[in-house]
């Protein structure tokens, strides 16, 4: 009889596998799975055990797997002050304020979480209204999608953007009638400037352009940003993460990762992509080709293609079909041209690449679909799982081809109005009509498309239950609109086996049954009989990644 290195028992054990959906306790020996089952059917096994775990009538699930977070910049702001919540300039003004106090000095401040309107609907967001907060010291606020800051003017003039930046077509440092900045700054290459002065330089950042770091960083650097990665990833064992899809990529950060992992430290399983921009040559995917050679063990590897295709609704940027509502002209763009895109899903496809997609906007994501049918059309029908990201906005002619392209729809329950954010400026600038394929999960799972959640951490909160809370629980955002409300089943399976399924890993991850990797989360309590609306406000108990404890509760 083998002996396991672990025995979790006296648990609600689901299982997510359809052969046996829940069992009383699980045993985990080198790694994986040794047996699943009944209290009695592990009796055996348990008795030999090295460590017994009793879960207390608890939950144990897969350990979930976050299909899109960006890791490196997730863990340089777990420390930044967030406005996450807060309206109105006195609140905001006070705890920019108290940081900028406790924090003293000349350098940059950073706040994160910064909502489009927190200033009120008719106040704009100016270098001049931050000047009244933070008159001497550069500030800059990001938005909570990261996808706008805003920074005052010593900001602006730190940065040597004071007086305008050109940028590549998407990103924007607004100007104004004066012929200086306004503060406004749109996309990643818009804000790089204010980035840089940051005390990582922005390095943290680079992923996302497809950058690497302009001079090597010096071994003091490295160590600072191993340092920010393993806070990330701590931070992703504290929530019962296994398993992440970074969605920004450099060699840069998969060098840190692997060297994390060679140090037995990368708690976490991670997947890292090729970031390929507009105008870059089709000849630069063998750089990926390279990466997918380099890094490819259980623990990190580098096997996908992330592009993005346009911007966000909330500053006018994510390309639509039809005009915004009330801004005449306005409809954003799509940073690829189609022949273009087309070009880059062939070869990327011809490769073997699976390819993911930011595409917010309806005609993005139009576009996107395009592109896939294009690669299918040159290179033959394959098993390649495409995604797109975030889906906000779909044209209907668009809902059925997501399976008919076997294209997955990867999405984020806590982006969508009407779950954690309020439903009337998205409305407001989108229209009722555009709303009700908007954030349209069950509908597109209606068509035979699969489904896989995420939560693009640190642009919202990592925490996987309150993502499944949420997608139980969003209501429409109006009367008449589409129920996109998940089920239980459905809103794991989006943590669990759906994220598994997204990197070809099905049957080994994301299911608990013998052979499969050891990857569980234990919770504070049953899942199963907590109403939607609580929860997340169940604990993680203790985090399993390999057959290793990585987090327990209470113990750190």
């Amino acid at each position: 009889m083998p002996i396991a290195d672990i025995i979790i028992e006296n648990a609600r054990v689901i299982t997510m596998d359809p052969a046996r959906p829940h069992a009383e306790a699980v045993a985990l020996r080198d790694g994986g799975i040794l047996a699943v089952g009944s209290r009695a059917e592990v009796a055996d096994i348990a008795a030999a055990a090295t460590r017994r775990i009793d879960a207390g009538g608890a939950s144990v699930l897969p350990g979930f797997i976050d299909s899109h977070i960006h890791l490196f910049a997730g863990g340089a702001q777990l420390s930044s002050l967030s406005l996450a919540g807060l309206t109105g300039f006195d609140a905001i003004a006070t705890a920019i304020r108290k940081r900028a106090t406790a924090e003293s000095g000349s350098n940059l401040l950073i706040a994160e979480q910064a909502a489009y309107f927190m200033f009120g609907a008719s106040e704009p967001m100016t270098r001049q209204l931050l000047d009244r907060i933070l008159p001497d010291r550069p500030l800059a606020l990001f938005a909570s999608d990261h996808h706008t800051m805003w920074a005052n003017t010593a900001a602006l003039r730190a940065a040597g953007i004071l007086h305008g930046l050109e940028t590549p077509p998407g990103s924007e440092v607004v100007m104004g009638a004066d012929g200086l900045a306004t503060g406004e700054l749109l996309e990643f290459e818009g804000f790089a400037p204010i980035t840089a002065l940051t005390p990582t330089g922005g390095r943290e950042m680079l992923g996302l352009m497809g950058r690497e770091p302009s001079t090597p960083p010096t071994a003091a650097e490295r160590a600072v940003d191993r340092d920010i990665l393993r806070r990330g990833l701590a931070h992703c064992a504290s929530l019962g993460i296994t398993g992440f899809h970074n969605m920004d990529g450099n060699l840069y950060q998969l060098e840190l990762l692997g060297e994390i992992e060679q140090a037995g430290e990368l708690i976490a399983r991670g997947r890292v992509p090729f970031r390929l921009l507009p105008g870059q040559p089709l000849s630069d995917l063998q750089q990926a080709v390279e990466m997918r050679r380099r890094w490819n063990s259980d623990r990190l590897k580098a096997d996908f293609v992330k592009i993005f295709m346009d911007g966000v609704v909330e500053s006018k940027t994510a390309h639509v079909f039809d005009d915004y509502c009330g801004s005449p002209g306005m409809r954003g763009s799509s940073f690829f041209e189609p022949d273009e895109f087309d070009a880059v899903c062939i070869e990327a496809d011809r490769l073997g690449f699976q390819i993911t997609v930011h595409a917010i906007g309806d005609a993005a994501v139009n576009r996107t679909l395009n592109g896939y049918e294009a690669a299918q059309r040159a290179n033959g029908r394959r098993d390649s799982r495409h995604r797109i990201e975030h889906i906000e906005m779909l044209a209907p002619s668009d809902l059925p081809r997501f399976a008919a392209l076997g294209v997955l729809a990867s999405m984020q329950p806590t982006h969508a109005p009407g779950g954690a954010y309020p439903v009337e400026p998205i409305l407001s600038m989108v229209g009722r009509e555009r709303m009700r394929t908007a954030y349209a999960w069950e509908t597109i799972r209606k068509t035979g498309a699969r489904l896989v959640f995420a939560s693009d951490w640190p642009i919202a909160s990592l925490d996987p239950l309150f993502g499944i809370k949420t997608a139980m629980t969003r209501v429409p955002p109006f009367d008449g609109a589409p129920d996109e409300r998940q089920s239980l089943a459905d809103s794991i399976a989006g943590f669990t086996t759906d994220g598994a399924f997204a990197e070809f890993a099905e049957g080994r991850k994301g299911q608990l049954k013998p052979g499969a990797m050891a990857d569980l989360v234990i919770l504070s309590g049953d899942i199963e009989a907590v109403p939607p609306e609580e929860i997340d406000a169940l604990k993680v108990a203790a985090t399993i990644c390999d057959g290793q404890l990585t987090y327990e509760r209470g113990t750190s």
